[in-house]
């Protein structure tokens, strides 16, 4: 069996392959988010549905991803992480194709429901194993670089939009999502179960019972998986809202053509990669509550910035600040809930909170839909603007996270020793 290396620049066979797959499994979730975005327009246009209508789709694939989450999360925990993640790839993918026949509103709500168990399932599972396959000061950094991959993933949705829609229609832009069936049969094949999980399924605690309500045992328990909850339905509330709109506000208010906002949304994905890499060293080296700090009041200012943009330059500039401030610290939420929760529930804590945020969040689309149908973009932006500022309130609020430090002074030593 292998076990983590102390040394963050030596993986393990087993460490590479962690991050690999689920860099991989995010860039291919994050790919289907992207594809919605850019074929959002036209699949107004070809369906004849309103905003609120278009919004409701990323809701009803978020309210997918919550059930999806509660299943393989307890799935995770009881039969293994690397067994239930390919199992949510194969769901995810197939789902995602059946889009190419979809002809009204309601097969694509069925099937983006169905999309969603197969992409909830699989965050918090992936999450887990980087958590249980490195050392504690290392995860931040690590659960950063998988987050990444799914920027990887929006980007190659963006190139591949551009190309596809113009000219085969929004449909055929969603065959590409039987891309991760391959990606599938390698995880199954190759990826080990971390040492963490394998000894826990020998010891007391893994045989304690698995259920929802081990997140809840105590009122500081319950009090913190509820606020960190609401900080996921933030996070989750400033992306799909910024990614799932942003395009189309550029194509319709602005003039830019699906081209020009796959430039756009390159540069804002960009910009969330770097912010990524920042949060996660931050989170590793000065602990979770100054990172989110930096985060959150940075990011209730830069969505202003969309509304000064005069030119695509500074529209491009403007997209990318904003990217590395609300989006830079989404690896960070696995992070702290792997080290929040112990073994036995850990898949389920970040499988439940991720994918609670998301569900409640995602109705963002939905919201933004309509403040964009009746009000200005200012208005719409101090929404997003006022949900950062709760979210740091909340952040503050969280007794756990006061004394969380993801490394310490034992652990620079061990680094200094191991080099």
């Amino acid at each position: 069996m292998e076990s983590y290396n102390t040394n963050s620049t030596n993986l393990t066979r087993n460490q590479k392959r962690t991050i690999v797959s689920t860099s991989a499994g995010f860039a291919l979730e994050n790919m289907d988010v992207m594809f919605l975005s850019f074929a959002l327009a036209p699949m107004i246009a070809s369906l004849h549905i309103s905003g609120a209508e278009a919004g409701l789709i990323s809701s009803i694939t978020n309210l997918g991803m919550l059930v999806g989450g509660v299943i393989f999360g307890l799935l995770g925990d009881r039969i293994g992480r690397v067994k239930t993640f390919s199992h949510t790839i194969f769901i995810f993918a197939f789902a995602t194709a059946a889009m190419f026949f979809a002809k009204n509103i309601w097969v694509i709500y069925i099937l983006r429901f169905i999309a969603g168990i197969g992409a909830g399932g699989e965050y918090g599972v992936g999450i887990t194993l980087i958590a249980e396959n490195f050392k504690k000061q290392h995860v931040g950094r690590m659960t950063s670089v998988a987050a990444i991959g799914g920027q990887i993933g929006a980007i190659f949705a963006a190139v591949m939009a551009s190309l596809i829609i113009p000219n085969f229609g929004w449909n055929a832009l969603f065959l590409v999502g039987l891309v991760p069936v391959a990606l599938a049969f390698i995880v199954r094949e190759h990826l080990q179960e971390s040492p963490v999980f394998l000894e826990s399924q020998h010891t007391a605690e893994g045989k304690k019972k698995i259920s929802l309500g081990q997140l809840f045992t105590s009122k500081k328990q319950a009090y913190q998986t509820i606020a960190l909850m609401f900080m996921v339905v933030v996070q989750i509330a400033g992306y799909f809202g910024l990614m799932n709109w942003l395009p189309t506000i550029m194509q319709k208010q602005l003039g830019i053509t699906v081209s020009g906002s796959s430039i756009w949304m390159i540069a804002t994905i960009v910009g969330m990669s770097i912010g990524m890499m920042t949060f996660g060293s931050i989170l590793d080296y000065l602990g979770p509550r100054m990172a989110y700090t930096i985060f959150l009041l940075g990011s209730a200012v830069s969505v202003f910035l969309i509304t000064l943009a005069a030119n695509e330059i500074t529209l491009i500039l403007a997209g990318a600040v904003l990217g590395f401030f609300s989006n830079g610290m989404f690896g960070g939420y696995g992070a702290i809930i792997s080290r929040l929760y112990p073994t036995h529930i850990r898949a389920t804590a970040n499988n439940l909170i991720v994918n609670v945020g998301r569900a409640i969040g995602g109705f963002s689309s939905v919201v933004i839909g309509f403040l964009m149908d009746h009000y200005n973009l200012i208005t719409t932006m101090s929404f997003l603007a006022v949900l950062y500022l709760l979210s740091f309130a909340v952040m503050l609020s969280i007794p756990a996270l006061r004394s969380l430090k993801m490394r310490n002074a034992a652990d620079d030593e061990e680094e200094k020793t191991a080099a």
